[in-house]
């Protein structure tokens, strides 16, 4: 039977929402593995609408919602009417979104909150036995909501292959184990049933992040 699996976008473009070849990199997978697919976001504002040929914030407003429109081809429902039962799975693709518009990690760091919603459905998730996967920066998500959970955000130490290592002290100071894998790789919490993978964390070729979501998918479908 088809695993029902739920994929949670933050918007479209990697620096104000939803980093979209890590999306699309979910969609492929998850098509190929015969999976069937129900994509949610928020129906809220982004925090911030970025130029992304400057990479500087504009004036501009956009909903979250309706940017991810974008990427599910305009399927997608808000995230508040994401019910847990009716999934076997839930995925959350990377990209500034999530700490912009799912959290505040961005502005907060370890001391930010989570999209309510998006909270009450992690926990809902876990306490179901249902899996979790993430990658890129969408693991942060997980350290807030289940401390002392097993994940991956790439490696512990910056350099150009890995620019935001220093992302692994913070995930440490908040509880959480952090293992260290490369990009075509993904690790898996079999207690918290998290399967997670660094993506663009890394500067690596499409290809490779490509790879790396796809070992998190087939992962994920496995303790579904």
């Amino acid at each position: 039977m088809a695993k029902r699996v739920a994929v949670i976008l933050s918007g479209c473009g990697v620096y104000d929402g939803t980093e979209i070849h890590e999306a699309s990199a979910v969609l492929v997978h998850l098509s190929r593995a015969g999976a069937k697919v129900q994509m949610f976001a928020p129906n809220a504002d982004q925090m911030h609408v970025v130029n992304h040929c400057e990479g500087k914030p504009t004036e501009e407003k956009r909903n979250v919602l309706q940017e991810s429109a974008r990427i599910a081809r305009g399927d997608v429902t808000d995230l508040a009417k994401l019910d847990v039962s009716a999934f076997d799975a839930a995925i959350i693709p990377g990209g500034f979104g999530v700490a912009k518009n799912l959290s505040d990690w961005a502005v907060k760091n370890k001391d930010c909150t989570i999209q309510p919603h998006l909270e009450k459905l992690i926990k809902a998730f876990h306490k179901a036995g249902k899996p979790l996967g993430m990658c890129c920066i969408s693991p942060v998500l997980a350290a807030k909501v289940l401390p002392g959970c097993e994940l991956t955000v790439g490696q512990d130490k910056e350099c150009e292959k890995w620019p935001y290592a220093q992302t692994v002290a913070a995930v440490k100071t908040m509880g959480c184990k952090h293992v260290n894998t490369d990009v075509e790789e993904a690790h898996v919490d079999v207690k918290n049933k998290l399967v997670t993978t660094s993506a663009f964390m890394c500067n690596a070729p499409f290809h490779k992040v490509f790879d790396g979501v796809g070992v998190m998918v087939k992962e994920t479908l496995k303790l579904a």
